[in-house]
């Protein structure tokens, strides 16, 4: 579409040019001391005996906003026949759904005095991810 009045300007929402970016050459420069930085502040924050939900909270943020979690993907992606299968087991949503409501489950039943139980459920839970995880990658290789 062409504006009426401005026959060289484009309307459309969507520029070709703009859907279709080159990647960026060089974002190893700047991500690399990001990642360092932040094994630092992990490091100290450990030994230091800093608390350990600001620091984790900290950290994630940060790493979200810079895209961080993004570039280590990437860089876990290049491992040769296991990196790409790693990346899509991190990333299935049923894993992190199945962990969210495990922790909230053993939340409600430590307030509620069933410590020993949540153990025993953690066991079963770790187990079923596991098997989860497996059975993805054994029907990915075959």
């Amino acid at each position: 579409m062409v504006d009426p009045d401005n026959p060289n300007k484009k309307t459309d929402i969507f520029d070709q040019d703009a859907l279709i970016e080159t990647p960026k050459r060089g974002a190893w420069k700047i991500m690399l001391p990001l990642s360092l930085v932040l094994l630092a502040v992990i490091f100290a924050a450990w030994h230091l005996g800093w608390h350990a939900k600001a620091v984790t909270a900290g950290v994630l943020l940060f790493a979200a906003f810079s895209h961080l979690f993004a570039w280590i993907l990437g860089i876990i992606t290049l491992l040769p026949f296991i990196g790409p299968l790693l990346v899509k087991v991190l990333s299935l949503s049923i894993i992190w759904l199945l962990n969210a409501i495990g922790y909230l489950v053993a939340y409600v039943a430590i307030k509620r005095g069933y410590s020993k139980d949540v153990l025993t459920y953690r066991a079963i839970t770790i187990a079923l991810i596991t098997g989860i995880v497996i059975g993805f990658l054994m029907g990915s290789l075959l």
